[in-house]
Order: structure tokens, then sequence, then C-alpha cells
């Protein structure tokens, strides 16, 4: 039974008396309560078909004809995203929202999921919610589909900006203070707008901001009629958005053992099917390629998590550190439980985005004998004569430049195997306060291939386009200051908040290395031959997760993997002077780690000039780690 079915039966069946005279939060909670008590047995398979903008348009077909779902998800949403959104819509108003969610998902598809009973929650209405629901409205109008489409609103705060500049907040990752150039101010929303949207009928759901995990977690309250102060179950339905939140990574998708994932051409997304109790499995169509297995799944369960005993969101703080997987189906199920819940934070993280100068990046393939050398070279030369022109102009200095050889695996550092390759590509950045400052630069690169390194092949995508730098401000806002709203057709209502009685904090400290008892001997190993690893980013920070292949592994990498070592390993790629700059801390559930590692991007996203502005590769150049005086490990590798 729906929730919107329950509701009514539930108000036919209870004195109208006694039910409307409470709150409305509290009447909500009421027949919550009740639903979930009619669902008990109900299994609910939630698709995930999205885990960023620019995702495969085969995805959700596969879910919706395959997948035998209730609920089809999108996640669009990155930091990096909502740069780009936000930029879109300063040139075209009319824009701000991810448009492949409309044209190549939601048009094709509107007839089957109506046919199919399956409602959809995306937060593709990026900065523009109302943009996105009208072009969707559009669609389904020239279709014949009679759909009803809700926008969860109050997510964007820029209105505030003054108020909030006056009260001199600083980002909570840097410490600097706000800067006046702020463009866009986002506020992470929780679940309880989605479940009230469903609530209220809705068969789509389109929202600004919110947490990834949202969009799961909301029909989970919906369905199951979980409470807002229910927080182990809060946590369990977190956790299920988390895993499926970016799409074929949970499913095989950039797994450690990549060669043991089969038809990459053919991968399936992402199911989870929960029930009322929390519990859920992780799973895919059946016949799709992918893999759903324990360590798949840890993998993802590490992603960005930062502290895995205080994961902070809106509607609940969770503690990962025990949760258990376990296998169900070979390569095609895995069972999840152990999330724990506790009370949220009385504050909204908070993503703006302001305005710092220009950038742009040339890339050129180059071949021949000391490819690597000619094309440090060819990068230097071309900086030094449009510094020339630059002096020439009365123009400052580049704000920042970037220069690496990719090929010659500079961004090894010193773990570098020191090659000498034949072939190299060029990836020369560069930012600046002034837009014709890098235009200069942009024309300048071409000359190269005349007068410059033989073997300089061409300039990837032509001449390089320059582009405006937005950078990241992250801030914590009182909930009680955010207005959310939810809108069905003509009916508009706030939603309320609950506020949480008391603040939560983190009992959380990063591990500190134990004095070693683990036996030694005279065997050495890569760490990737005794873990699996992922690594990510949040802002200018990299995430690095590390899961062992065997629990009796765990010991020898606790040893081995301290604060101190890892910081060295990459200390190359580090910003100085920057307090407790790696932190480890355990998941034992999983026979996990996973790093922290401040200052790590050089900025992150498209503030960074890096190749690797995310941290994607840090994972695997840390399989590299090597690791002496072990015993015969792999003999007992169960």
């Amino acid at each position: 039974m729906s929730l919107t079915k329950c509701s009514l039966f539930f108000r036919m069946n209870t004195r109208l008396s006694s039910l409307y005279n409470v709150s409305v939060n509290s009447r909500n909670e009421l027949i919550r309560r009740y639903c979930s008590s009619q669902a008990s047995e109900r299994k609910l398979r939630i698709g995930c078909a999205s885990g960023f903008w620019g995702d495969t348009a085969t995805s959700a077909p596969q879910l919706v004809h395959y997948g035998n779902i209730d609920f089809l998800v999108f996640d669009y949403l990155s930091e990096i995203t909502m740069s780009l959104l936000t930029a879109a819509k300063h040139k075209f108003p009319e824009l701000g929202y991810a448009p492949d969610f409309i044209q190549a998902v939601m048009a094709p598809l509107l007839g089957d999921i109506k046919k199919k009973g399956v409602r959809v929650i995306s937060n593709a209405g990026g900065i523009n919610p109302h943009s996105c629901a009208a072009a969707l409205k559009e669609v389904a109008k020239k279709s014949g589909v009679d759909l009803k489409v809700a926008v969860v609103t109050g997510d964007n705060i820029i209105s505030k900006k003054s108020d909030i500049f006056e009260s001199s907040v600083c980002d909570i990752d840097s410490g600097i203070a706000m800067p006046k150039s702020l463009v866009s101010m986002n506020a992470y929303l929780g679940a309880t707008p989605i479940a009230r949207a469903l609530d209220l009928g809705a068969d789509v759901v389109i929202t600004g901001r919110c947490v990834d995990s949202a969009v799961v977690l909301g029909p989970l309250m919906h369905t199951f009629g979980w409470a807002t102060d229910d927080y182990n179950l809060l946590a369990q339905g977190s956790l299920a958005g988390h895993l499926v939140e970016c799409g074929a990574q949970v499913t095989g998708g950039i797994f450690t053992d990549w060669h043991t994932v089969p038809d990459w051409d053919n991968i399936g997304f992402p199911i989870a099917e929960c029930s009322s109790d929390g519990s859920f499995i992780i799973t895919k169509p059946p016949k799709t390629g992918g893999l759903v297995s324990v360590p798949a799944v840890a993998e993802q369960l590490v992603y960005e998590i930062g502290d895995p005993k205080n994961y902070l969101l809106p509607d609940v703080t969770c503690d990962f550190s025990q949760v258990k997987l376990t296998q169900v189906t070979d390569g095609e199920s895995v069972a999840v439980t152990g999330a724990l819940g506790s009370i949220p934070s009385d504050k909204y993280k908070v993503s703006a985005t302001y305005t710092d100068g220009y950038r742009v990046t040339a890339v050129c393939p180059t071949a021949g004998i000391n490819a690597a050398e000619k094309g440090r070279r060819t990068a230097e030369s071309i900086l030094k004569r449009v510094r020339k022109i630059f002096k020439f102009l009365g123009l400052e200095d580049f704000t920042q430049t970037n220069v690496q050889m990719i090929g010659a695996e500079e961004s090894y550092g010193p773990h570098s195997n020191s090659p000498n390759p034949r072939e190299i590509v060029i990836w020369m950045a560069a930012q600046h306060s002034q837009k014709k400052a890098l235009e200069i630069l942009s024309r300048e690169i071409a000359p190269a291939g005349t007068g410059m390194c033989p073997g300089l092949t061409g300039i990837v995508g032509g001449r390089p386009r320059v582009s405006p730098v937005l950078k990241l401000f992250s801030f914590l806002y009182p909930k009680e200051n955010v207005t959310v709203n939810v809108e069905v057709d003509d009916h508009k209502e706030t939603v309320e908040i609950q506020q949480p009685r008391t603040t939560s904090s983190s009992n959380s400290t990063p591990e500190t290395p134990t004095e070693s008892k683990c036996e030694t001997g005279t065997f050495s190993y890569t760490l990737g031959q005794l873990a699996y690893a992922r690594s990510g980013d949040k802002g200018d920070s990299a995430n690095i997760g590390v899961i062992a292949r065997d629990p009796a592994f765990v010991p020898y990498l606790r040893e081995a993997l301290t604060e101190d070592a890892v910081k060295k390993y990459f200390e190359h790629i580090l910003e100085s002077d920057i307090d407790n700059q790696v932190q480890r801390f355990e998941l034992p559930g999983i026979h996990g780690f996973n790093f922290l590692l401040k200052g790590a991007l050089g900025g992150g996203g498209v503030a960074s000039l890096r190749s690797d502005p995310q941290g994607k590769a840090l994972g695997q150049m840390m399989l590299d780690f090597k690791i002496d005086g072990m015993p015969d490990l792999l003999s007992r590798m169960k």
C-alpha cells in the first residue's frame, strides 16, 4: 500500500478531531508510523540510473524495463557540477539544470515509467529546479502523459548573502573569510521534503541541492513510514543511498580488480532492495554485466566518507564503521546491515561558489626520443614567451601554472619508475586574474608546432578555451533560517524540518598507531597484493579507502599504513603547513581504513590546475606502496 493510499485509509479510520488537533509534523509522524506497520513485509526496489551529470543514457531503460523497480532515482550534482550550472544560468537564465534528464532520459521513457507505476526522484534541478520541472511538464504534455511533478525548493539561499557575510562566517576547511564575489549559495537539504512530495502523490520529484543519499532515503521514509527520529533506520537508508548514488561504481565500475568484471559495455546499474527494518540488498538487473561482490561494495562504502563514525547528513549522523557485508548471490547481490544513527546537526552544510579569475588548459600529444624532456622544454618555453608579452603589455604574471608530462609518471613523484617514454602528453594549465592574458597564452601554443620540439602532433580540441574559475566555499548555516517548500501543481506548502534537541558532535578521533605485535618475515608486498583501494575528493581534500583482501591482513596494514607513512608517500602532492594533514579512520566491519588527506588536490575541482583534480588516481597510486619484512601472508588467504 503506498503512503498516499495508506494515509487516506488512516484518516478514514481515525477520529478527525483527534487527528487534526495536533501539529502538521506530529500528524504526519502518526500517519508514517501507522503505514510502517502496514508495509512491514514489503521489499522496496530503488534503482539509481545516474552517478553524475553525463552518465550513460542506457542505464534508465535498463532499470525501467528489466529492474522490476518501484523508484528510479538520479544523482547529477557535485561541487563541480554546481559550478558549471551556475555559469550556465548566468549566460542563459532559463538554464541551470541538467537538460540530459529531460531530453535523453525522461522523454523516451515517460510512457513506460507511467505504465509501470515507477516514481522518479532527481536532483537534476540544480540551481533552477522550476525550469527543470517546466521542461519536463512540457515534454509530458506533448507525449500525452499525465504527470504530477513536485519541486523541492529552499536550498538556494543566495538572497541571504548580505546577512551571512555580515556574520563573518569562515570556510569549514580552509578557514578563509567569505569572499564578496559569491555567485551561488546552496544548502544541502535532506530527505524529509522528498518524502513529503511523495506523500502528496508526486510521480516525479525534482530537487535542487540535496545530499546525494536523500534521493533514496526519501522514498524509504515515505513507503515505510520511518519517523524523523528513527535514527538507525535513517542511517541504513542513507547508507543505501550512499552506495547506489554513484551508479555503476557499486556494481563493479572502477573496481580495483577490474580484470574480474565482465561486460563493461552492458554494466548493470544498482538496485537497492530495502526492507522496513532498514536491512537491504545491493543487486542489479539480470543478464547485465558488472560485479556485485563484497569487495566491490566495500570500495564504494569507503568512497569519500571522511570519518566513517561521524558521517554528517541533514537527517541523521551516521556511523558506518561496523557495517557488515554478506555475499547473497555470487557476483549478483550483497546484503548490507549494521549502520547506526544518531541526532543530526542543527545546521545545514552550505556550498557556495565564487569567481577567482580565469583558467586555460592545453593538452598536446608529443612523440619521439626523449619525449618528456622535449615536452617540458616546450611548455616552459611557451610560458617564458608569454611572460615577455605580458611584460610588454603591462600585464601581471600568471596567478599559477602547472606543467606535467602525462606518460612520464610525474604524478607519482619519487615513486615513479623513471621511464623515458617515446610518447607523452603535455599538460599545461595556467590561471590569471584577466581573461585577455590567458587568451594570449591560448594563441601562443600552436606556434610550438613549427618553432619548438619535433614530434608535437597537435592540440587536443584545437585552441584552448579560456573559462572562469569558480571556487568552492563551504560553511554551516542554521536550519531554522532555511525555509523548505514543496510544490505540486498549484499546491505549495512549507515543510516542517524537525530541529534536533541537541547538536550532534563527533566522538570519533583519528586512529593512532599501536605497538606492533605482528609477525615478521622476509617477504615484501605491494599494497595491491594485500588490499583493495578507492579514492575520491571532498573539496581540496582527498579520501583514500583501503580494504584488506583477508581479515588476517588487517594488523599488518594497520602497522604499515600509519598517518606518517601515508603522508610521506604523498608528500609531493600535499600543501605544506596544514595541521593533522593525514588522518586515518578504521572500519572494522569491512576490515578497512579510510585516509583523509587535506590540501592534496591543488585547490580541488575546477579550481585545480592538475590533471587529477578529484584525486581519482590516488588509490591506484597507493596500491604500489611497498611493505617489507612480512611473513608469507598470501599463503594464508582464505
